[in-house]
């Protein structure tokens, strides 16, 4: 009787396990749909190399460069100030002032939004998958500082076909026949500059006055703002 029955339930069990194999070779497909951002790089708030204090980023940054940068938020499109930026220059992350990509490689996408075909050097940015939305984006980060800056996709043109899309909050333009020079602030990797300049340092001197030289210091906050501090020399 035994026997019997489990004669029975044989093709059952036969056609249920045919059906399992078939439901997990259709899957595959659909994973190999979601590629990875191989050039991402896991990271946490303390793993990168600047790191700045809470309250200094909110009392430095605008409501809306806090919320791009370090909530992963974006700008309406056609509304940052640099979309339509023809300007020669270098584009810095507005938290930590690191270089991250030129004019020469900046074009028009159409999309409302900063878009760049290659970044200033390899290591400026910093890839990872974002599955927010629903969707499957890869998200760029500053690799200094870990700032929220836009995203990447494959619809750039030659010869990277890459596009980064980037919101301008993220940004800080430096023209390139500015008479300034750029000089990087001292402090070392997980230290904050100090507070009276936490990126860059910009200086001229004026050698119309006669018999002592004026110095011109001016010192940008990571927003972009300058605290400016002027001193006569003999």
């Amino acid at each position: 009787m035994a026997a019997r029955l489990l004669r029975s339930m044989a093709p059952c069990a036969s056609m249920a396990l045919l059906q399992c194999s078939r439901s997990h070779k259709s899957a595959r497909p659909l994973l190999a749909l979601i590629p990875p951002a191989t050039l991402g790089t896991c990271r946490s708030k303390k793993t990168w190399p600047k790191t700045f204090p809470e309250e200094e980023l909110r009392k430095q940054l605008s409501p809306m460069q806090y919320h791009v940068t370090q909530q992963k938020g974006t700008e309406s499109a056609f509304t940052g100030k640099y979309t339509d930026n023809k300007e020669e220059g270098t584009y810095h992350c507005v938290v930590c002032g690191a270089p991250l990509f030129t004019s020469d490689k900046k074009f028009d996408s159409g999309s409302g939004w900063p878009s760049f075909f290659d970044l200033i050097n390899k290591d400026s940015v910093t890839l990872t998958d974002d599955f927010s939305y629903g969707m499957h984006r890869v998200e760029t980060t500053c690799s200094q500082c870990g700032a929220h800056l836009g995203h990447l996709f494959d619809d750039g043109p030659r010869p990277t076909k890459k596009r980064y899309c980037i919101n301008s909050a993220s940004l800080n333009f430096q023209a390139k026949n500015s008479a300034s020079e750029e000089v990087e602030a001292s402090g070392g990797a997980g230290q904050s500059p100090p507070s009276s300049c936490f990126c860059l340092g910009v200086f001229s001197v004026d050698p119309s006055h006669c018999g002592k030289m004026s110095i011109h210091i001016s010192h940008p906050t990571f927003a972009g703002g300058l605290i400016d501090r002027r001193s006569d020399q003999s």
